[in-house]
């Protein structure tokens, strides 16, 4: 059986990191064991093995060197040795994926940029458009009552694939399943769809499968999930000929989708963006751990009491110890009486109470933490309007950012999935394919006018407008609008900006429709 050290297209010599790499405290109590590292009597207890792989399974974990005469060595070469990895022929990914998913909750920074990326890539919905192929033949279409009749069938098959897509999993939504899919691939590098088919071949089921429970095959063949004891192998999407490699005679294995981060480190699994900035998220952790070390282990004293030229009775200092032990919680403002012994001709008696701690106390590296934080959202590409509001941040730079994190962040990705998700709905249908919503940075208002401005200049019709905004059609919607002479001249005017009272009033204007302005101090906005 191949081994992990017979492939070639990756660095055998790679460690595969595991918790303790990332230097973080919390892994000294999070479980981090790779469930397909077990080996001997572990791995013959795995459930669903076919009867001839299982043969095969113990003849390998039972070999021994033979000697003259059939002696044997009694030491048991390979059942430490070959572990699941071996036995299934899988490929180890560089990083310990069960604490990938753990790291997720661990760094309050990484969840809500993971989080921001998850909602604005797939969380903001997705819609059904026309292909290329269907605007050609929508196009060559003359006959007004034609044009009608394509356009009510298109919105047939619109309307068919969303109740499709919804009845695939009775349990969740399709959204719901993308969401769950994408947070997968964000907190591990990797994300799994299954699909499953009917006896006729047809798709009748999309779901999401854990991506800690997931490995690839050696030779891409298909993929082993390993949960609760049990094996399951899993093809390829498009596959259905690859016969069960663990299990002889099992019908229709599921299909996978597999979508990774890409990584030039390994050419089977991705890596998550948090790698990047592993050390930040470490050092939040350890200064963090540090501040929490000082409210439950802290020993220095509020007060110093000093009591000169006199010793205090034994019921003094119990009534003293009692005041500032419980007589203080909670209660502001109290009196304290302490019965002192009189001056005596010798020595003068004299109380003093000395604070230790009596200004406001402040947490520890918040400068390292806020760079750490910083580096951390760097590394994901997220700006840090969309994790909360801090200060310090305008809504002019907020802005600017929400623009670059759409168009270099969140489309790219979107159109990546799109393409993945759309070999799905090709075999349903040609006509129309999947597309997500994107991230709005302009209102309603703003989107009005330029509509508004638009139907003027004759670029485009009524009903690009409504169907755009999920409304039906209307008759004679699909002509550009006709205005009269003086509309023409008014439409021309405000495109050309030709006349002199429109360019003051665009000077003069406040900063309005979706833009704004810089606070003071901070200069002017620059185009």
């Amino acid at each position: 059986m191949a081994m992990f050290e017979e492939d070639n297209d990756i660095d055998s010599g790679v460690k595969a990191f595991t918790a303790s790499d990332f230097h973080i405290p919390s892994a000294s109590v999070v479980k981090t064991t790779d469930v397909f590292m077990v080996s001997g009597e572990e791995l013959q207890k795995i459930s669903g093995l076919g009867a001839s792989f299982r043969r095969k399974m113990n003849r390998n974990i039972q070999k021994r060197f033979v000697g003259i005469e059939g002696v044997e060595t009694q030491q048991n070469l390979l059942a430490q040795a070959i572990t699941g990895y071996a036995m299934f022929d899988l490929i180890e990914p560089p990083y310990n994926l069960e604490y990938l998913s753990h790291i997720y909750e661990i760094s309050p920074y990484n969840y809500s940029a993971i989080n921001a990326k998850v909602s604005n890539i797939v969380g903001l919905g997705f819609d059904f458009i026309e292909t290329r192929k269907t605007i050609d033949a929508i196009d060559e279409i003359d006959n007004d009552v034609q044009l009608e009749r394509a356009r009510r069938k298109l919105d047939r098959i619109r309307q068919d694939l969303h109740e499709w897509l919804e009845d695939c999993n009775e349990e969740e939504t399709f959204k719901e399943t993308l969401i769950k899919f994408y947070t997968d691939v964000e907190a591990t590098g990797n994300g799994y769809l299954e699909i499953g088919r009917t006896t006729s071949g047809k798709i009748g089921y999309i779901g999401h499968i854990p991506s800690k429970t997931m490995r690839v095959r050696r030779l891409r063949d298909g993929f082993i999930q390993l949960l609760y004891g049990k094996a399951v192998y899993f093809r390829n999407f498009g596959d259905q000929e690859t016969p069960n490699p663990i299990a002889e005679g099992s019908d229709r294995p599921n299909e996978i989708i597999h979508f990774k981060k890409y990584t030039p480190r390994n050419n089977y699994y991705g890596i998550p963006d948090i790698v990047a900035a592993a050390n930040a998220m470490a050092g939040n952790e350890f200064a963090g751990k540090y501040n929490l070390d000082y409210f439950e282990n802290k020993a220095v004293p509020r007060y110093i009491i000093t009591v000169k030229g006199a010793k205090l009775s034994v019921e003094s200092e119990r009534k003293l110890l009692e005041f500032f032990q419980v007589g203080l919680k909670g209660r502001n403002h109290r009196s304290l009486y302490i019965p002192l012994p009189a001056d005596s001709p010798d020595a003068k008696v004299e109380f003093k109470m000395e604070p230790i701690e009596a200004g406001s106390q402040e947490s520890s590296f918040n400068v390292y933490r806020q760079t750490n934080r910083d580096e951390i959202l760097m590394a994901h590409r997220v700006p840090i309007s969309k994790i909360g509001s801090p200060q310090g941040v305008s809504l002019a730079n907020a802005r600017d950012a929400d623009k670059t994190f759409k168009e270099q962040v969140c489309r790219p990705i979107q159109e990546i999935l799109e393409k993945k998700l759309n070999k799905i709905v090709e075999e349903m249908t040609d006509t129309l394919q999947l597309k997500f919503n994107e991230l709005a940075l302009t209102d309603e208002d703003t989107l009005s006018k330029i509509d508004e401005r638009y139907l003027r200049m004759q670029v485009i019709t009524p009903n690009e407008v409504r169907i755009r905004k999920g409304m039906a059609p209307m008759e004679g919607g699909d002509e550009v609008v006709q205005l009269k002479p003086q509309q023409q001249a008014e439409a021309r005017a405000q495109a050309g900006n030709t006349r002199t009272r429109d360019q003051e009033r665009e000077n003069n204007s406040p900063d309005i429709s979706g833009e704004a302005r810089n606070p003071q101090g901070e200069g002017r906005q620059v185009e």
